[in-house]
């Protein structure tokens, strides 16, 4: 107190007390409300005055400590959050919500800076009703919240409109407009030298921002930094202990492929070195993977299967096109959408040999890179013990087909010591009685090899003779071993365009060289005639292999030179003068027969008749014109037979 009051003996309680409520309210008030609780006192001007500075000194500290109260407990209650949540976004709402109700303005909202973009882009808001602002984005070099991050101090205005130190953006000002904002105050984020965002305080009427205010403001945007540097380590922290959870459960997962892998190979080498087979590596890849694997040669027929079922869709379209692919990368191909029960095909490759394919089922295992590798190793083993069976196959084949040529040679010098080699063989000289050749395109032939020496395998030789597939076995009717033998080489090589011929059974050995002539001549005369699918009986063409074995093709120039005009005829005017021909050739040139046969007037056969007489001459029914013109009439339903 000043010496002048002291003189006057002090002041009383009462006013001590209001003196103090003054400072406690922690506002400055005006001088003449220090002057009102003093004025039953005895003391001058000066000492009021004092006094009155005093009081307001007080007051100022008192603010300060309350402002600082303020930060302190909404420090303390960002930390409670920060430790009690999880979610940024969350946390940052929340913060913001503080900060409203910390700053007491209409409106508080936090932009976070990206640094990627140089973009500000409000992330939470707080008393804001305009769907625009809360979506607003503030483009680099834009705007108060710009100038707030190059600046990184406090900046603030007490009319946006006015604001004209700054580049403006339209879509800034009408999103300010729709919420009505007039004075903003906009506060950096900083955290070390990084600054994260901005929060803004703003109202909707002018307002001249104080410096108390700000301090305020700016004061809890360290907080605000803090804690949101804070949970971003801690949400790092969180994402690498994670990626370290699954980089260690992949690792793990790896591992325990590698070993399956290991096992797998272990136990597929070892299946090779003990003589197994395509089952064998079935079984281990399918108890591997824990998936059903199927095996199937080159024409997708099946080989092999883990659980010894079959499956409907191995020739499908697709499971042939996932093979193609594996054969052109030489790698595992997924099948997406999956065919039937298959997830994965393989193809089973020695160099540009296609020797089959691997198909993989559904299952527990997923199929990553190492079991897709693993399924490569096994397509290899595959491979390996294909062409070791393969070998020993061809050697015994070669051994058997040697045999074969050997008997069926015209030079009687080859047949010296046949019967005790046969015998060696455990083939019966007794079984060997009908020839029977398979002709089909070059590229099936390996196929039809195979079925041949299944066919033979029991009783009989197979083998290649002279480029053509043939057998000679025991079955003594020659239509039905025809028919048997195309139908099992159709089914291995998976077509259709198979011709088989089989002749009359030979009495001997040494007549099987004759019969494997007479089979192979008629071959070649229905080759030339077109005829690429059929089970014939040599006997049956005898008298066309006779005029025509040394060249086969002059058959098509013997028909056109016979009967070429009748055949010009009908093409030209869409008749069939031919089957007229035909009939009447049938029916020992026979009019009346021939009507019959045809449903139709005999005179309507004559007028034919006379037409064809007009075309090939007045002498074509003379007993030899006849005979020649009788067997072009049958080449050529022969050759029309085929191209139907």
């Amino acid at each position: 107190m000043s010496t002048s009051g002291a003189a006057a003996g002090g002041i009383s309680v009462d006013a001590v007390l209001a003196l103090l409520d003054l400072a406690a309210k922690g506002r400055p008030d005006e001088h003449d409300v220090v002057a009102g609780a003093l004025a039953a006192e005895q003391l001058d001007a000066a000492a009021v005055s004092q006094v009155g500075q005093r009081v307001r000194e007080l007051q100022g500290s008192m603010a300060r400590l309350n402002r600082r109260d303020q930060e302190l407990s909404a420090l303390f209650s960002c930390a409670r959050e920060l430790a009690a949540l999880h979610d940024v976004d969350e946390l940052i709402t929340g913060l913001v919500h503080r900060a409203h109700g910390l700053a007491g303005t209409d409106v508080t909202y936090l932009s976070e800076f990206d640094e990627e973009t140089r973009e500000l882009r409000v992330r939470s808001t707080a008393g804001a009703v305009a769907a625009a602002f809360q979506q607003l984005r503030v483009p680099p070099h834009t705007g108060l919240a710009s100038k707030v991050v190059e600046s990184r101090a406090p900046q603030w205005t007490s009319h946006y409109e006015q604001l004209h130190d700054v580049p403006h953006a339209d879509s800034i000002d009408i999103a300010v407009r729709a919420e009505g904002l007039v004075s903003i105050l906009g506060v950096p984020l900083i955290a070390g030298e990084q600054v994260l965002g901005v929060l803004f305080a703003a109202n909707r009427s002018e307002h001249t921002f104080s410096p108390e205010e700000v301090a305020l403001l700016s004061a809890f945007a360290d907080n605000v930094a803090v804690v949101l540097q804070t949970t971003r380590l801690l949400a790092q922290a969180r994402d690498s202990a994670a990626e370290t959870q699954r980089a260690y459960a992949e690792l793990a997962q790896h591992v325990e492929a590698m070993e399956r892998a290991g096992q797998v190979h272990e136990e597929l080498t070892e299946a090779v070195l003990r003589g197994g087979g395509a089952i064998d590596v079935a079984r281990t890849l399918s108890a591997a993977l824990e998936r059903p694997v199927v095996i199937v040669d080159e024409n997708h027929a099946l080989l092999a299967s883990s659980d010894g079922g079959a499956a409907a869709v191995l020739d499908s379209s697709p499971v042939r096109s996932a093979l193609a692919a594996s054969r052109q990368s030489a790698r595992c191909t997924l099948l997406d959408p999956s065919v039937g029960d298959f997830r994965a095909a393989v193809a089973v490759l020695a160099g540009d040999l296609v020797l089959g394919g691997l198909l993989i089922g559904d299952g527990a295992v997923e199929l990553g890179a190492v079991e897709q590798r693993t399924i490569e190793r096994a397509a290899q083993i595959t491979a390996l013990l294909t062409l070791k069976q393969d070998a020993v196959r061809y050697a015994e084949d070669r051994v058997r087909g040697e045999l074969l040529n050997d008997v069926l040679s015209p030079d009687v010098r080859r047949h010296s010591d046949l019967e005790r080699r046969l015998r060696a063989r455990r083939v019966r000289p007794e079984d060997l009685r009908t020839v029977v050749i398979a002709v089909l395109a070059p590229e099936h032939r390996r196929a039809a090899l195979r079925a041949a020496h299944a066919l033979a395998a029991t009783a009989g030789l197979a083998g290649e003779v002279e480029g053509i597939v043939t057998l000679v076995v025991p079955e003594a009717d020659p239509r039905e071993v025809a028919a048997a033998v195309r139908d099992r080489v159709r089914a291995a090589a998976g077509i259709d365009e198979v011709l088989t011929v089989a002749g009359r059974p030979a009495g001997t050995i040494g007549e099987l060289s004759a019969r494997f002539a007479a089979v192979r001549d008629c071959s070649r005369i229905l080759t030339a005639l077109g005829v690429d699918a059929a089970a014939a009986d040599a006997d049956e063409y005898a008298p066309y292999t006779s005029m025509f074995a040394r060249e086969p093709d002059g058959a098509h120039q013997f028909i056109d030179r016979m009967i070429g005009p009748v055949l010009r005829w009908d093409v030209e005017r869409g008749t069939d003068l031919q089957a007229t021909l035909r009939h009447f050739v049938d029916c020992n040139a026979s009019p009346v027969r021939t009507a019959r046969l045809m449903g139709v007037h005999t005179n309507t056969v004559l007028q034919r008749i006379d037409r064809i007489t007009h075309l090939l001459g007045g002498s074509w029914r003379e007993p030899e014109p006849f005979f020649r013109i009788s067997v072009a009439v049958r080449l050529q339903a022969l050759r029309s037979r085929s191209a139907a």
